[in-house]
């Protein structure tokens, strides 16, 4: 599989205010978003995002569970629960915890007077650039600036190409219209958006095989 810190793991500044209110799309009817993560024809898991609106703004959690198995045995185990919160047009805070085979990881980010201080895995706390947004994807502002890791923490910036349209399938097996981001850099895999630029899926290829997001309804 590809890094998971790259396809898990933002923030803003008090002076981008505006980039912030502007970076906060709408959210699925629902109030959730649902994938099913299969290598080829084998499910290893699942992906999901609830929202919950506030009164100041909104709190997107997080839940992913992935596990790659011989038979009966475990080979694999993959577990990160994240937590997103804005108020009043901004990113007002991020939580993580994640179990990466037994190797666990935390991370906490904080808007204070200057702005938000991302307190990373394992490293020194430092404050997030204005164009920064946690790499949780349902976002799709996300492409156009630097991406807080929300396992680990790091600051990565990722290339983007123009996007392509595409038709991809659903867990249910639909086709869904989409348009793919190619991202290349300290990140390599597509994200997909639909027509309404709701996260549609991702897909990236490891160890020879492709690893794909599928949408369930």
């Amino acid at each position: 599989m590809i890094d998971r810190r790259v396809v898990l793991g933002g923030a803003l500044s008090l002076i981008a205010a505006p980039l912030a209110r502007a970076a906060l799309p709408a959210i699925p009817p629902s109030r959730q978003l649902g994938f099913d993560v299969w290598r080829g024809t084998r499910k290893l898991g699942t992906h999901d995002l609830v929202f919950h609106p506030r009164p100041d703004g909104l709190q997107i959690d997080v839940a992913v569970d992935i596990a790659f198995r011989l038979g009966p045995i475990t080979l694999y185990r993959y577990v990160h629960h994240a937590s997103e919160r804005w108020a009043n047009g901004a990113v007002a805070e991020i939580s993580s915890e994640t179990d990466d085979n037994g190797t666990r990881h935390r991370v906490f980010g904080k808007r204070e007077l200057p702005g938000l201080m991302i307190h990373p895995d394992g490293a020194a706390p430092y404050l997030a650039p204005p164009d920064a947004l946690p790499a949780t994807h349902w976002n799709h502002h996300e492409l156009a600036g630097a991406w807080i890791n929300t396992q680990s923490g790091e600051l990565i910036r990722p290339r983007v190409a123009p996007p392509a349209p595409v038709i991809v399938q659903t867990a249910a097996g639909a086709p869904l219209r989409v348009r793919r981001y190619a991202l290349s850099g300290p990140v390599r895999l597509d994200l997909w958006y639909d027509e309404a630029d709701t996260w549609a899926g991702l897909s990236f290829v490891k160890g020879g095989g492709e690893v794909r997001y599928a949408r369930r309804p």
